[in-house]
């Protein structure tokens, strides 16, 4: 009977740690000495190696001291799908690589962060596979530095699927309508062409296309010195550079996007209210700018 009780007491202390668990929206894997190009090399065929695909690399802010990698994997791809509300945002993750001196800084976002984050009522529904895809991508990682640092802000894990900065700030339930077109194929060929012609100073990074559900999610560069990435990014913090590239999530006919006082806040949960108010334009600015995309 003692043993009985000592385990139920066990088990209670185990769930009430993992239900109350801080987590953070990355994960800093270590340093390296090599150059951007070849770190850049290495990062993609590490993750080709174990079977993640690549979908597409870019260097935020025009800057050669930044570059994203944004992947993703069958198991991952192919279960945030059954989630119908915009459940395929979750499919990418990235890698940030940040120079600084003579080292880069290697981190990557944290898929239990931005899962619980991005599919509220149906992270325990699939919770196994998202161990099992977290775990394999730390394997995957680990070829890469051996730190395995969460950082960038913490946000308690049963908080995370209602997740809002301020009182009256938007919700993941709260996205932006950009346009709704007359169909998905419509849609598809005018952020595409959009796109391809870099207009309003954008650029694909990449795209994720389930043409059986007619979903489509564009990774879009900011490359606007005035209000994009170069504008915002220097005053909220660099290091969070795997939140980016900001997306467009095409369903059916409906192009949305989520609210920049939410995306951006959810990616860097430390931010005082006194830098938010430094970049006060720039939700507005990105809608603008993904709007006209979709023109």
């Amino acid at each position: 009977m003692k043993h009985f009780v000592l385990s139920l007491i066990a088990f209670f202390i185990v769930c009430f740690n993992s239900y109350s668990q801080d987590l953070s929206p990355y994960i800093k894997v270590g340093e390296s000495t090599l150059s951007m190009q070849e770190l850049t090399d290495k990062v993609i065929q590490t993750l080709k190696d174990d079977s993640f695909t690549v979908l597409g690399s870019y260097n935020p802010s025009n800057k050669s001291t930044l570059k994203v990698i944004a992947f993703t994997k069958n198991d991952l791809k192919n279960t945030v799908i059954k989630v119908a509300d915009r459940g395929a945002l979750s499919a990418t993750m990235k890698v940030g690589l940040v120079k600084k001196n003579d080292k880069i800084i290697i981190s990557y976002t944290n898929p239990d962060y931005i899962l619980r984050a991005y599919l509220p009522n149906d992270y325990n529904r699939f919770q196994s596979t998202f161990v099992n895809f977290s775990n394999d991508l730390r394997k995957t990682m680990s070829a890469l530095g051996n730190e395995f640092i969460p950082f960038g802000g913490t946000v308690e894990a049963d908080k995370l699927g209602k997740y809002h900065y301020k009182i009256m700030m938007p919700y993941f339930s709260d996205p932006v309508e950009l346009r709704e077109f007359s169909s998905f194929k419509e849609g598809l060929k005018v952020i595409t062409n959009n796109l391809n012609i870099n207009k309003n100073n954008t650029k694909e990074v990449f795209k994720l296309v389930y043409n059986n559900e007619e979903v489509a999610v564009f990774g879009v560069a900011l490359q606007s010195k005035e209000n994009g990435e170069a504008y915002f990014l220097p005053k909220i913090g660099e290091d969070h550079v795997a939140a980016l590239p900001y997306e467009i999530i095409l369903q059916g006919n409906k192009a949305t996007m989520l609210h920049g006082k939410y995306r951006l806040a959810l990616h860097w949960p430390e931010l005082t209210m006194g830098t938010f108010m430094k970049i006060m334009s720039t939700p507005g600015d990105i809608e603008d700018t993904l709007e006209s995309l979709c023109e």
